[in-house]
């Protein structure tokens, strides 16, 4: 199945866009999709908060044909 994800921010900047399609297995998690995408380093892993259809879910929230998912890091500001 096909989802679209969205970037925010430093994601866009990794990734080179600002909005791509990705085929997902049917039990995907938003967090499983986020580790594939953004694979820890020995940094560690970037925050984020995760939606789908522009509504905040969990980490465990299972993905579904045609979602929009975004991945929202952490904005600084003053």
């Amino acid at each position: 199945m096909v989802v679209t994800v969205r970037y925010f921010a430093v994601l866009r900047e990794r990734r080179g866009v600002e909005t791509e399609d990705i085929q997902v297995d049917a039990d995907t998690t938003i967090s499983q999709l986020y580790a594939r995408l953004f694979p820890p380093t020995a940094a560690g892993t970037m925050p984020v908060l995760f939606a789908v259809n522009q509504c905040y879910v969990d980490r465990d929230h299972c993905l579904s044909a045609g979602d929009e998912v975004a991945f929202i890091p952490p904005l600084g500001g003053g």
